[in-house]
Parts: structure tokens; sequence; C-alpha cells
């Protein structure tokens, strides 16, 4: 262990060079994702919820996927699934069925007005992510950074019971 690595209980703390890190990895990606949240919702009207949910349906098989898998799909709790999708529905993008294989579950389904906004919004989200992420960066920043987040949510991953 170095000089400025500080030890409480055992365990073994970040140093202040890899808090420094740390500190402008989150910073610098919670602002990442705050502008690409304002332009969406400016330029589309859609959240960077909505836009996850429509693109999980967009993808799916028939444009359909039971509450379960969605939320899978998308990585949220049932809880907050099941509170944006009513916001959704409210506003035309989804709707929900009840499942044919199963009566206890729901199904759910992208609108003809969800599937014309998520693809409304796909092109000025993209252009978005090569203006502020892909055009920041060399190609091999770019693969660095993807290798990071793959190791992290691996990371995260091995930690989940």
């Amino acid at each position: 262990m170095g000089d400025d690595t500080p030890v409480r209980r055992g365990r073994r703390l970040p140093t202040r060079g890899e808090l420094r890190d740390w500190r402008v990895f989150t910073e610098t990606s919670e602002a990442l994702r705050a502008e690409l949240a304002a332009r969406l919702h400016n330029e589309t009207g859609l959240s960077p919820s909505d836009y996850r949910v429509l693109l999980a349906l967009s993808e799916a098989e028939g444009e359909r996927l039971r509450s379960s898998e969605l939320a899978d799909a998308v990585g949220w709790e049932r809880s907050r699934l099941s509170h944006h999708l009513k916001r959704m529905e409210r506003r035309g993008l989804i709707r929900r069925e009840d499942c044919a294989a199963d009566s206890r579950g729901a199904e759910i389904v992208l609108e003809k007005e969800g599937a014309t906004a998520f693809h409304g919004a796909t092109v000025p989200h993209l252009t978005a992510v090569r203006e502020l992420f892909v055009d920041a960066l060399t190609p091999e920043q770019i693969a660095a950074a993807g290798e990071i987040a793959r190791a992290l949510a691996a990371h995260l991953d091995a930690r989940t019971p």
C-alpha cells in the first residue's frame, strides 16, 4: 500500500488519486447523462426512461414483452416500471394486454404512436451521442471506455445475489 492509502477497520480505502479519478468519472458521467436527457426531451418530448422502454419494445418480437421481461430488459424494479408504464399508457405510447399464455401476466405492447415517437427520437438521440461522446474521444478511448464499462458491469453482476 502507498503512503496515501488510508486503512479503516482492516479495509483499504481509495487513495487521493483514486478518489480524484472516481470523482471526475462520476461527475462527468452525470453531466453527460443530464445533457443527453435534456436534448432528448427538448428535441423529442421523450424522457430517457421513455426511450429505454420504447427501445426494448421495438427490439422485441412482435413489439411486445411481458412486464417481467420488460423490467429485466430495462433493469428496473417492477414497481418503478409499473408507475412509468401508467404514464406512457396515458400518453398513448404503449398499451397493456392480458397475456394469452398466462392469465396472471400482462404484456406491454408498443402502440403506433409509441413507435412513431421512438423512430422520431432515434436520429436526434444518436446525433447527440455522437457529438457528446464519440466526437470527444479517440477510437482507442472509446474502446477503453467500453472495456471499463464491461468490467464494472461484470463486477457488479458478480456481487448481485
